[in-house]
């Protein structure tokens, strides 16, 4: 998945100008099947699982005219509800500087909501929404592959044990080959989600021409009238229909790599047309049948509904979309635990970049294997689709209705929408999202606390090591030695060396550790001392131009700010050759690069929990050094220690 924005774009600075020509046309078409491949694999596999769970889940309902109609007219309003209306339309606006996501909208609301007594909330929120998708992460692949393999057992029964065994290979080899990069495999990303898309619209096309009277659920009485018929029944099988929509939230979060129009387009012109073709189908299907056939139907409406001479090849291209779906997850929580790092939310971990040319494509070992092994324990302990539909959803509808909490602070605090048209739109989403999440809250005894479990520790590891950055911030701010007072007395205490010398201060302000280590331990100060800070902005990137401050302090000792937006790569040596106001350029073979490693200590007066400071000082321990985060040359590199109350 690219970080950077794709050109053509909708982003701020990099919009095409000529707008309706023929190149501009076609720039848009390009990032428009670029997101049919990528963006739309999540929800584009739900008709594998979704109608069939509503009505065989934990909450069975009769296949009758009322529950069918009932279903479809729900699936359809949730479709246009949440996705279209919601994030396609609305929540896409939310945009900072052309990204998504919750972080995104997290660091684009502290700017305005910084000095609010309130603005914590907002924080809190969008972690706890983003630990929420670590879990959907790693439930997306299990039941994605598990749900397009089980149609083995639809061809040939005697198949159905090999289900497990080809699930877990295929996955396993997913995880394996994400070391390589996403390039060349995303070159076939595209035209197979069009080719899927295009089957299953078809054969959804197919079933409603022979059974047209499925289209009364577009009428959303027949919604109503499946609340009235069943009451509590209607709104546990809540927690099945949203299924539907599991990866509505992808949208936004992947806007910044396609753009809004392109992503639109897609979505208007190919996607939801298709996918609700697929749901009607499925539905007229059901209608067509008798009570046994219904009966028979309902275990694989997905693969029941194709010619048996098709079913085989329909298994086989089910299975790439699901492979596919899973892999944008994947790159997705890659994506996503970069933008953590960079905010500060997560200790510094080892980041491969497998592209020259698009510094989005990464890859995080440890964020890597840590969901391959969730994945294979939880094929391994719910073996179905359908019992792995218990735990999926709850992480899903958890960030959506997080989203909407965000969603309506931006559209009061940022938008200023005037509150007669807000209040009323609002209450539409809370309405419909706190439904879904309320409903599936139902399925957390039958696994809907697998996600919920994954979501807690997240939360608590990426607050434990915000709090922790924050207080050991604080107290080197507090024993900092003023800058001027420092170079004025050892300027002329210190014996001078030839070369530069960098340290590495998180704050702007007062002397780093490392160089007061320096001066007391080897008594020598070089030619030329750069005391550097590395910032990581609220935005996702920041402009060459823009990307360094400089002062000369005197004596030969320089202050520089380099600034870098959360979705960069933090390469210090590429920077520096770009850094002019420090005297010379910067010669990597005559550099040295001074960094400080902390050691906690236990504070008499801890501003942390006891459990807390241990496991934040175990995730300092265990952190990336800062040779490897900020790409530093190992062989010009010194660390000095130093110990530290928190």
């Amino acid at each position: 998945m690219s970080a950077e924005p794709t050109e053509g774009a909708e982003t701020p600075g990099n919009t095409v100008q000529t707008h309706g020509s023929p190149q501009r046309n076609t720039a848009i078409a390009k990032l428009a099947a670029g997101a049919i491949g990528i963006v739309f694999g999540d929800i584009g596999t739900s008709p594998l699982y979704a109608f069939r769970e509503t009505f065989i889940g934990a909450h069975p309902l009769e296949l009758d005219r009322v529950h069918v109609l009932g279903v479809v007219s729900l699936i359809f309003w949730s479709m246009t509800l949440v996705v279209t209306i919601q994030y396609v339309s609305i929540t896409m606006r939310a945009d900072n500087k052309g990204q998504g996501g919750s972080l995104a909208l997290v660091a684009l609301l502290s700017g305005v909501m910084r000095r609010s007594k309130y603005g914590w909330l907002a924080v809190l929120l969008g972690v706890f929404a983003t630990a929420l998708f670590y879990g959907d992460s790693m439930i997306t692949p299990a039941i994605s592959v598990l749900s397009a393999v089980e149609g083995l057992a639809v061809v040939q029964p005697a198949l159905g044990h090999l289900v497990i065994p080809i699930a877990l290979t295929l996955l396993v080899f997913l995880f394996l080959i994400q070391s390589r990069g996403t390039a060349k495999i995303g070159a076939l990303f595209a035209p197979v989600m069009f080719v899927y898309f295009t089957v299953i619209g078809t054969l959804g096309i197919i079933q409603i021409v022979g059974h047209p009277s499925v289209l009364y659920a577009f009428n959303p009485w027949y919604a109503v009238q499946f609340f009235i018929t069943d009451g509590f029944k209607a709104f546990l099988a809540l927690g099945s229909v949203v299924l539907a929509v599991t990866g509505s939230e992808a949208l936004f979060a992947d806007m910044g790599h396609f753009g809004k129009k392109p992503m639109r387009i897609a979505w208007y012109g190919f996607v939801m047309p298709a996918l609700l073709c697929n749901y009607f189908g499925q539905g007229a299907m059901i209608l067509s049948l008798d009570a046994a056939g219904a009966a028979a139907a309902i275990e694989s409406p997905f693969f029941i509904m194709a010619p048996e001479v098709l079913r085989l090849p329909l298994v086989i291209l089910a299975t790439m979309a699901t492979f596919i779906a899973s892999q944008a997850v994947i790159s997705g929580s890659f994506s996503v635990t970069h933008q953590a790092i960079q905010l500060g939310f997560i200790p510094r971990l080892t980041i491969k970049h497998t592209s020259a040319s698009e510094a989005g494509q990464i890859y995080i070992p440890f964020v890597n294997w840590a969901i391959m092994i969730s994945v294979i324990l939880l094929v391994l302990t719910f073996q179905t689709s359908s019992n792995l539909a218990s735990a999926y959803g709850i992480a899903v509808t958890g960030a959506m209705f997080i989203d909407t909490c965000l969603l309506a602070i931006v559209m009061v605090v940022l938008w200023k929408w005037k509150l007669w048209f807000t209040i009323p739109l609002l209450a539409v989403f809370f309405i419909v999202d706190g439904a879904y999440f309320a409903a599936n809250l139902t399925k957390v005894p039958d696994g809907g606390w697998f996600p919920l479990a994954v979501g807690g520790v997240a939360f608590v590891i990426l607050t434990t090591w915000a709090k922790g950055r924050q207080i050991m911030r604080k107290n080197m701010a507090e024993s900092a030695m003023p800058i001027e007072i420092f170079t004025k007395s050892a300027a002329n205490s210190a014996t001078r060396v030839p070369g530069t010398a960098i340290f590495m201060a998180s704050s702007s302000a007062g002397v780093p550790s490392a160089l007061l280590h320096n001066i007391k331990h080897n008594k020598v100060i070089h030619e030329r001392v750069v005391i550097l800070t590395v910032n990581i902005n609220d935005v996702p990137t920041i402009a060459a131009e823009k990307r360094c401050e400089v002062k000369d302090i005197g004596h030969g000792f320089y202050r520089l700010i380099l600034h870098f937006g959360f979705m960069q790569e933090t390469n210090v040596p590429e920077a520096l050759k770009e850094v002019t106001g420090c005297g010379m350029e910067f010669d990597m073979m005559t550099t040295s690069f001074f960094l400080s490693r902390q050691t906690l200590l236990p504070s008499k007066k801890p501003e942390m929990m006891v459990w807390r400071e241990k496991l934040f000082a175990w995730m300092l321990r265990n952190a990336a050094t800062a040779m490897e985060f900020f790409k530093l040359p190992t062989n010009r590199v010194v660390e000095l220690g130093s110990q530290m109350e928190i």
